[in-house]
Order: structure tokens, then C-alpha cells, then sequence
């Protein structure tokens, strides 16, 4: 209660928001709220025999500011609690809502890349919409555009905030930022402009989805420590390659750093028993299991900051530079 009340004197006297967690990411959000500095709101689900669900908020939300963390990675019943929340916090007259998405789902699908397939990026954005939400937070979306597909406010952090105060401690000589594609060298150009470090690039082509036929190098990382950035990893089919393809360049090492962990199929496998010397990924999306090579730093202070920020109307344009 101390700290609640200590924040509510620096934030202008604004009121406390009501924080509340979607099941899979209740670690996540535990961890936000604790940073916040107030307990996370108490949150029942229902389920029926044949898998159907219903939250229900257990306190009132009436004229509050609601925060409802979720990350909506697969299955769909992740993205389907989230709306069902976001319509009872609607339904119960909640003064704002605002869906925090550490990680935004079906982001890969942010444009119609051959005929007949659907826009799901779109189609998820405006669905968040019509379930009554008030503002989106969220972290490194896989195309930036993404927050075009939205009509109301759109807060994009990015992770770099948390990862680099990482890489300086590495103390890395000779350092080199790569992207494994042609489609993150903004990012891996950001890193580099920040460390003052050079940037090589992979060029990729794929069979289909999730499956490389053919990788090469644009640069030079002979000599050099490589730190590869994405904004995921999945099956870690692409970074594998790209360690082993730089460390028969000549690479010293090579560590990845991606924002949202999926680590799907033989993922965890793959990456232990690969050249990667380190994968360093944030929280947004639970680990399943214990893999050495794997380093989590949280994104929980990040987002307790910015949330803070956006109850106290302040601005939190600082949290979206590389």
C-alpha cells in the first residue's frame, strides 16, 4: 500500500490503474505489477467440459484505467482470452483499456504475399479494436507498419532498451551486428549505430515456411564476436545456420539476440547442440524448458515504466528509440 501511495504522488496525484493478466503470461504480469508497485488484479476463469471459457474480473473496474497483459503467441484461445477480457472490462465500464501485448501473434501475416491468404495482422488488430480496447502496448513487432492496422493509439516499445545495457557488459572486442535477413537490417543497423560496430547481413531462400534452401554472407566477420539480432525466434532454424555459416567465415563467436522467444519443434535442441554461444531473449513469452545457451532478460521494468507513464499522461517517446 506504501508504494502505491508514494507512486500516486509522482504521478500528479493520478489513480492507481487495475492490472490483470491473461493466463499465459500471469509470470509476466506478476512481475510488472510488482515492478509497478501495486497488486495484480484478481482475475477467475471458467472452463467448460468440451474447452470453453469465461474470465471473469473478481474486484470492479468501473471508471478505472485497465491494463490487460497478454502475449497472444499460439494456440488461438491465447488471443481469444485476451478479447474475452478486454469486452467484460468493457462490459463492466472500465474508463480505459488498454491490451499490453509483450508479444503481438500472427504479426508474420502483415501482408498478402501470395494470392488468397488473409491479412491476420490486420484482422487481429481490428478485432482488439471491436472487443473495446483503448490503446495497444507493445514490444518489437515483427513489421513496423503493423500500427497502421490500428485506429486508436499504438505504443511500439522496442527491446533494444533492455538487451543492450547487456551487450556493452560483454565487453566484446572486434563486435559485428548481424541480421539473419534482408528484413532486419534496420534493427541490426540500429544495434550497430549504438555499439559503433560494423553490420554484416544473411541472404536467405527458402523451400517454405520455417525451412532455409540457401544462406549466404554479405560481410565480413573474420576475426570479429557476431551478435545476430532478430525480433523472434521459432524453430531457431535460421540462426542456426547463419552460426555456422560465420563460424566457418571465421567468426570468434556468435550469440543472437531475439526478442520473443517461440522456440517451437525441435527448437531447444537445435540450439544447444548448435555453434550459437549464447541466445538472449526476453520474458515475453514463457521458456518451456531449461536449454544452457539460453539467457532471459526481463522486459518487466520496461513495461511497468511505460505503463506508469501512460496512466500519469506523460510522455514515454524515450522507450521508442533503438
Amino acid at each position: 500500500m506504501q508504494a502505491s501511495n508514494t507512486h500516486n504522488k509522482m504521478d500528479n496525484n493520478y489513480p492507481d490503474p487495475k492490472i490483470f493478466a491473461c493466463k499465459q503470461s500471469e509470470t509476466l504480469a506478476q512481475a510488472i505489477a510488482d515492478s509497478y508497485g501495486i497488486p495484480l488484479g484478481n482475475v477467475i476463469t471458467s472452463t467448460y467440459s468440451d474447452g470453453e471459457f469465461q474470465p471473469s474480473f473478481e474486484e470492479s473496474v468501473r471508471g478505472s484505467r485497465v491494463f490487460i497483459i497478454g502475449s497472444t503467441f499460439p494456440n488461438s484461445d491465447h488471443l481469444m482470452e485476451m478479447l474475452l477480457m478486454i469486452d467484460a472490462a468493457k462490459r463492466s465500464s472500465a474508463r480505459h483499456i488498454t491490451a499490453v501485448l509483450p508479444y503481438f501473434g500472427w504479426a508474420r501475416q502483415d501482408r498478402k504475399d501470395k494470392p488468397r491468404v488473409p491479412i491476420a495482422a490486420k484482422l487481429v488488430a481490428k478485432m482488439l479494436e471491436t472487443a473495446g480496447a483503448t490503446r495497444i502496448i507493445t514490444m518489437d513487432l515483427h513489421a513496423d507498419q503493423i500500427q497502421g492496422f490500428f485506429e486508436k493509439p499504438v505504443d511500439h516499445l522496442f527491446a533494444s532498451t533492455i538487451f543492450l545495457p547487456y551487450v556493452k557488459s560483454l565487453n566484446l572486442n572486434n563486435l559485428t551486428i548481424a541480421s539473419p535477413d534482408m528484413g532486419g537490417s534496420k534493427r541490426a543497423y540500429a544495434y550497430s549505430k549504438f555499439l559503433e560496430s560494423d553490420v554484416v547481413i544473411c541472404y536467405k531462400q527458402r523451400e517454405k515456411a520455417n525451412i532455409i534452401s540457401h544462406m549466404e554472407l554479405i560481410g565480413e566477420v573474420d576475426g570479429k564476436h557476431v551478435i545476430l539480432v532478430d525480433d523472434m525466434v521459432d524453430t531457431a532454424g535460421t540462426l542456426t545456420k547463419a552460426a555456422d555459416v560465420m563460424m566457418e567465415r571465421g567468426a570468434l563467436s556468435v550469440r543472437a539476440v531475439c526478442t520473443h522467444a517461440l522456440l517451437s519443434g525441435n527448437a531447444y535442441e537445435r540450439i544447444e547442440n548448435s555453434q550459437l554461444t549464447e541466445l538472449i531473449v526476453s520474458d515475453s513469452i514463457p521458456i518451456k524448458q531449461d536449454c544452457s545457451k539460453i539467457r532471459v532478460i526481463t522486459c518487466a521494468p520496461l513495461f511497468a515504466e511505460v505503463m506508469r507513464s501512460v496512466n500519469a499522461n506523460k510522455s514515454i517517446s524515450s522507450k521508442f528509440l533503438m
